[in-house]
């Protein structure tokens, strides 16, 4: 695969089978989170225009917002020079995009000693309250 070639022929073999998606707010630019994609979550997004992920954690395919309804459609998609990265513009429903209730995923900061301090000071939602729903 060329460097310069117009073919989308994202390389999931490099990351055995998964790559990363980085997902940023369509508007502002703003990282709400990282994830990872398969074959068929890529496929699945592309369908849809909504964002379907890999969970490593669940080891299945997943429909972001599936559970909490904040679910991510895609504006744009950017894909890097060795097509081994992918980066998804979405506009995300809901306000969130992390599963404990903040905006974003990088909520956190890591200060000069070490310790992190929060970015956002309010969650958008209460994950107990939302993820509850179909226990």
């Amino acid at each position: 695969m060329s460097e310069q070639d117009n073919d989308l022929k994202l390389d999931f073999n490099k990351g055995g089978g998964l790559l990363p998606a980085i997902v940023q707010d369509y508007a502002t630019g703003e990282v709400l989170m990282v994830a990872y994609i398969n074959g068929e979550a890529f496929q699945r997004t592309l369908e849809t225009g909504k964002m379907h992920y890999y969970s490593r954690s669940r080891d299945r395919l997943w429909l972001k917002g599936e559970s909490s309804g904040n679910v991510q459609s895609v504006k744009d998609i950017l894909v890097d020079c060795d097509q081994d990265a992918v980066v998804f513009k979405i506009e995300q429903a809901g306000g969130a995009a992390c599963h404990t209730g903040y905006r974003s995923c990088f909520h956190r900061r890591v200060e000069q000693n070490g310790e992190l301090s929060l970015t956002e000071k309010e969650k958008v939602f209460d994950p107990d309250k939302v993820y509850s729903k179909g226990k």
